[in-house]
């Protein structure tokens, strides 16, 4: 399979000692929880750089590996089997080497676990340049084999339209960067009212991630934005699902 095929194997040997924080996505029209995002931790709830920064060429394969191990076990133990609530995991491009053969401790986790694949959403994260060739083969895999698929910090990266007139996948997340202060800044709100319209044109579904204030979601809410994450709702919380904030009294103290 290659080189770093044989380097990664199942992850089982990896250097790194982690966990997981959960952190939800929440439908604003309804109220209810869509999907939880796992967010890299140390053992003790230490923040993601405290991890990684441990994460170097040796050991990157293993740990993108481990991190969808770790995310769908907890996952499996916290969420309501009953509920239709989606898992988001984040995943490094530059980690697959093959998307087939990557992807064969996962769906075995998976399958060990009672975890449905069709509640996983693969959110794809861009931390360097990134050759986009590979980055579609691995979205359009993981598409045919059932997964959700999502672009985060849509605005920021490297990629963005390009990537975007080439595959449309389920969700994109809108960067933070527009969505703070969008409230009392004009310009933001153009832009994201724009970007809205093109992605409800091509079929995907937006995400607004990084909210933080009552008048940010406020203006969301009234762009017609349904998915949202951010502080004002609820921070992640290490090893278990957070309580989310209670709407109307939110919008009531926006209004």
């Amino acid at each position: 399979m290659g080189i770093n095929c044989t380097g990664c194997r199942d992850g089982s040997d990896l250097d790194v000692a982690f966990s997981m924080a959960f952190q939800p996505i929440i439908d604003i029209s309804t109220g209810d929880v869509f999907a939880h995002e796992a967010l890299v931790r140390g053992l003790s709830g230490e923040g993601a750089g405290h991890v990684l920064g441990q994460i170097k060429d040796h050991n990157r394969y293993a740990f993108d590996q481990q991190c969808r191990v770790k995310a769908i076990e907890l996952a499996a133990t916290l969420f309501d089997r009953q509920a239709p609530t989606k898992l988001s995991i984040n995943f490094m491009p530059n980690a697959v080497y093959e998307p087939r053969a990557c992807i064969r401790v996962t769906l075995a986790t998976a399958m060990k676990t009672g975890f449905p694949l069709d509640r996983i959403i693969f959110e794809f994260t861009e931390d360097e340049r990134l050759d986009t060739a590979h980055v579609l083969h691995i979205l359009r895999t993981y598409r045919d084999m059932g997964f959700k698929t999502a672009i985060d910090d849509f605005g920021a990266g490297h990629a963005g339209l390009a990537l975007l007139s080439q595959f449309q996948p389920d969700i994109v997340k809108l960067d933070m960067e527009l969505i703070r202060d969008i409230d009392t800044n004009p310009v933001k709100r153009t832009i994201v009212r724009h970007t809205l319209a093109m992605l409800n044109d091509l079929g995907v579904v937006p995400l607004c991630e990084g909210v933080e204030t009552t008048g940010e979601l406020k203006v969301l809410r009234d762009l017609g934005v349904r998915l949202v994450q951010g502080y004002v709702l609820a921070r992640p919380t290490f090893e278990s699902l957070a309580a989310t904030a209670e709407l109307d009294g939110l919008f009531a103290t926006a209004a």
